[in-house]
């Protein structure tokens, strides 16, 4: 690679201003974006692709037991494992060059794929997916910190639509291409796509995206520390209280005392970022931008809906319905290609308008989407109707991610962009990390409910073969159920965005 990873590699070799390093100003910051979307794009693409593949991986590692909890570690893991190193990430590619920081993370990434696929275990895959996490928290913040500092401020809806038509075509792709490696291949190969992929990300990104002027940061290791047990004990108590009968877990050790102590301790975070005045891991100034509060809040509510979603929809359509893996894909085409289609046009058309205006009619449909699957959840529903709550939520989709994005990052200074970059991506996350951990038990609960004795039952869900009738109806209706708990979550969302307001062109110094 030409650019160091030394901070100071942008003072020696040009002038300490401007947007870029001496002598690496692009003619179009486009080539650049679409290098890092291959990267984003992967990123997603794995998410969607192992919610189709959970019940193959719970076959194949964990047949014996009836708990759904153990195998949605495979999500949680990966998730918490991104979300908590994003507050600093962002700040290190600030430092050190996103380009920099997103080569590194492309590199732990793609090598944890190839870890994944290897795992003859669920402890070992759960480890391994662990990996993947952190390289993908090295990743994610680097792209919208590229958008933000090389693009202007009024042409940051159309580069954020590329974002968003990104995670629209995630979607149809994951989920279709998950479903076609579990049936011909198995499920390992679902990892190990990543690894060619990665290879040529890693080529077009080293030659294609820019080295940009860097900041001297410190960092702040207590609030990482901080940050890091609270999440894990609220995720760790939320996925494993069904288990615990959410009562003592060892000795002293309770789940509701875990997640009182996860809660403190980010009351106590929050504090201590307040308190540090200089170089806070959350720059709590940013917050002073109602914009970038109200995305926040809207994005870590769509976080949790999101992952939380498909995780009861994917295991009754696999396991009640007796769905192939690629059967259940083909259900979300129209939601994937009609977000990839629209997108474009939603990012273009918030440059001109309210964001309201697409904020609130997209929130909508999608809550309507999750809704209407819910009803349709049972074992009479024609397979071809669940295309249309499918058609809803694309919709939904290509109004909520590219515009919160761009509404969140607009006013963002230079100095900051990666830090407001991690800050975003990291409540995004938080959000589909407790999504993943309290559907889980809100799953297991439900299941406990319409199937009384459960626990008791000889063989496990993962064991293969047809489910019966009468466990078939209780499980569905279990599932059903679940879906009401993302609805409800959305709602915050919708809340959050009747608070965002049009862009008013801003200076970037006032927020300094």
């Amino acid at each position: 690679m030409t650019d160091s990873l030394s901070p100071t590699a942008s003072a020696t070799s040009g002038p300490s201003t401007g947007t870029y390093a001496h002598g690496h100003k692009p003619r179009s910051p486009w080539p650049g974006l679409w290098a890092l979307v291959i990267g984003f794009f992967m990123i997603l693409v794995d998410t969607t692709i192992v919610s189709v593949a959970n019940p193959a991986i719970k076959a194949a590692l964990d047949p014996d037991t009836n708990n759904l909890d153990n195998v949605v570690w495979v999500t949680s893991a990966y998730l918490l494992t991104y979300a908590v190193p994003l507050l600093i990430t962002g700040r290190l590619g600030d430092r050190f060059g996103p380009k920099n920081i997103y080569l590194i993370g492309l590199v732990v990434f793609t090598g944890a794929s190839l870890w994944c696929g290897l795992s003859t275990t669920l402890v070992g895959l759960v480890v391994a997916r662990a990996v993947q996490g952190l390289g993908a928290a090295f990743m994610t913040p680097q792209t919208m910190a590229v958008i933000t500092r090389t693009f202007p401020p009024e042409r940051r809806g159309a580069a954020m639509g590329l974002w968003g038509a990104t995670a629209g075509v995630a979607t149809l792709v994951g989920p279709l291409l998950g479903g076609l490696l579990v049936d011909g291949l198995g499920w390992e190969w679902i990892f190990y796509i990543n690894v060619p992929v990665g290879i040529i990300g890693f080529v077009l990104a080293a030659i294609y995206v820019p080295r940009l002027r860097t900041h001297p940061h410190r960092f702040d290791y207590l609030g990482v520390v901080l940050s890091a047990v609270a999440l894990f004990l609220i995720v760790f108590g939320l996925q494993e209280g069904e288990k615990y009968d959410w009562g003592t877990i060892a000795g002293p050790i309770s789940v509701w005392g875990m997640i009182g102590v996860g809660i403190a301790l980010l009351i106590v975070f929050v504090l201590q970022q307040w308190k540090t005045k200089s170089e806070a891991l959350v720059p709590l100034g940013l917050f002073r931008d109602r914009n970038f509060s109200a995305s926040n809040l809207g994005i870590a509510a769509v976080g949790f809906t999101v992952t939380s979603m498909s995780l009861p929809f994917m295991f009754f359509l696999q396991l009640a319905r007796g769905l192939t893996p690629t059967e259940s894909a083909l259900l979300m085409i129209p939601m994937a290609v009609i977000s990839g289609v629209l997108a474009p046009f939603a990012g273009a058309l918030l440059d001109r308008v309210d964001p309201r205006f697409v904020l609130v009619p997209g929130l909508l449909c999608v809550a309507g989407g999750v809704l209407w699957n819910a009803s349709l959840m049972n074992m009479d529903t024609p397979t071809w109707m669940f295309l249309l709550p499918s058609a809803l939520l694309g919709i939904g989709n290509a109004g909520m991610w590219g515009p919160l994005a761009t509404e969140a990052t607009r006013n963002l200074p230079p100095r900051q962009a990666g830090a407001g970059a991690g800050i975003y991506n990291t409540t995004r996350t938080i959000g589909s990390v407790v999504g993943s951990a309290a559907i889980a038990a809100f799953m297991q609960a439900r299941l406990e409910a319409n199937l009384p004795g459960l626990d008791d039952a000889p063989t496990g869900f993962g064991g293969g073969g047809a489910m019966p009738d009468f466990i078939a109806e209780g499980f569905s209706a279990g599932m059903a159920q679940a879906m009401l708990l993302p609805v409800g979550v959305m709602a915050v969302a919708l809340i959050a965005s009747v608070f965002i307001g049009r862009y008013q062109g801003k200076s970037a110094d006032e927020l300094r």
